[in-house]
């Protein structure tokens, strides 16, 4: 699973295509069919791994940020005075956020025009924290800004040098000011119910309501999937009036008895994610793999 997260990079990489794109869309695949393929240590194992290199990916990017916030030498190349870094960050800064507010509220007023009186829609204050809280910029605008502005060395070429120190601007106040005053505004336009636990707020009616009728129809009853035979295998399978029912039915048909997937593999023992599907589901699925 490692080395094809990385072929796929590579592959990307001599293609000139985005190797962030395939990398993600490479899990999505893999999630869907190879974790299913292997025994309940490989997923631990695989799973422990990948965690351990994201996070020792990130604390890397972060140092280097930090390093070359104090390269007084870099910031001289950039300008000889800070006014002109901190003049371009800003209008940079400005951009990102007009650029996160020019389609999240137009796509969010889409959104909300689509749905019926009955289902909820994004208020004005949720569409601000999802605003809000896409301007922080982190790892991938400083690995993106290396990656391209330092080929030819930042310390001799003054364009690479201004674009290096304007994204290590960015991302260090995006992520120290938006960070920090998220939990306040996220308390100042959407306070906290009084009397609500954390299993109250992940409930299906405070956040599954929206997706889950969007996919199962209008006539699915939310509440049943807080009962047991209720899970995700159940979503996966059972029948929908939307695109998701057309791409279930060709993945049931041809995929997922080629690539292996839930209920496609054989059974697990002491697997938590095979004990999770209900016999029912599982004697569906195998009747149809020998029809």
């Amino acid at each position: 699973m490692i080395l094809m997260a990385y072929l796929s990079y590579m592959i990307s990489m001599l293609l000139d295509l985005s190797g962030i794109l395939t990398v993600f869309f490479c899990g999505i695949v893999m999630s869907h069919y190879t974790w299913h393929n292997v025994t309940e240590s490989s997923r631990v194992t695989t799973k422990h791994t990948f965690a351990t290199l994201s996070f020792i990916a990130e604390i890397f990017l972060f140092l280097y940020v930090g390093m070359d916030a104090l390269d007084i030498e870099k910031w001289k190349l950039a300008s000889s005075s800070p006014k002109k870094p901190i003049a371009l960050s800003a209008i940079i800064l400005g951009l990102v956020m007009v650029g996160r507010a020019a389609f999240v509220f137009p796509l969010s007023f889409l959104s909300n025009l689509s749905k019926k009186e009955a289902r909820p829609k994004i208020s004005f204050k949720q569409q601000v924290i999802i605003w809000w809280a896409g301007l922080m910029r982190g790892a991938v605008s400083i690995a993106l800004a290396y990656n391209k502005f330092t080929a030819s060395g930042h310390t001799e070429v003054r364009v690479n040098a201004i674009m290096i120190t304007s994204t290590v601007i960015v991302v260090l106040f995006s992520t120290m000011v938006f960070g920090l005053l998220t939990k306040p505004l996220l308390s100042l336009l959407i306070p906290p119910r009084t009397g609500l636990n954390t299993s109250s707020l992940l409930s299906s009616q405070s956040m599954l309501d929206p997706l889950l009728t969007s996919m199962m129809g209008s006539d699915f009853d939310v509440g049943q999937i807080n009962s047991p035979q209720y899970n995700l295998q159940f979503i996966l399978t059972a029948p929908a009036r939307s695109v998701h029912r057309l791409w279930r039915k060709f993945d049931d048909r041809f995929m997922r008895p080629v690539f292996g997937g839930r209920g496609f593999v054989p059974f697990v023992p002491g697997s938590p994610v095979e004990r999770s599907v209900p016999e029912s589901h599982l004697g569906t699925v195998t009747e149809a793999e020998g029809s």
